[in-house]
């Protein structure tokens, strides 16, 4: 998995207290090792994370390496972005997409 900085990684043991008990809204790549459109993400995630920080907390799941997690949201397709709030998944979207494109589709959300 591309290690994107500002991004942290989450896991089936710590996706509850990491993601679900955040304060803030959380973005969720589900992504994989083996996934290019994944890797092409990992510039535009970044940037995310660094530019709205203060807003959004941006963390990728190992779909390979935390099965639990990725089953209990019926994930299929990689990358599968997902917004928690509240402990409550608001809004999902798979595949890569442009910035631009994601964060339009972030503002309905945030």
């Amino acid at each position: 998995m591309t290690k994107v900085a500002g991004v942290d990684e989450v896991t089936d043991a710590d996706f509850g207290s990491e993601v679900l008990a955040a304060d803030l809204p959380v973005l969720v790549e589900f992504t994989a090792d083996w996934c290019p459109p994944c890797r092409q993400m990992a510039p535009v995630l970044g940037a995310l994370a660094a530019e709205e920080g203060e807003r959004l907390k941006v963390v990728q799941l190992n779909v390979d390496r935390n099965p639990l997690t990725t089953n209990h949201y019926k994930v299929l397709s990689m990358p599968t972005f997902m917004v928690f709030r509240a402990g409550e998944p608001v809004k999902a979207m798979v595949g890569a997409r442009p910035r631009r494109k994601l964060m339009e589709e972030l503002s309905e959300v945030l």
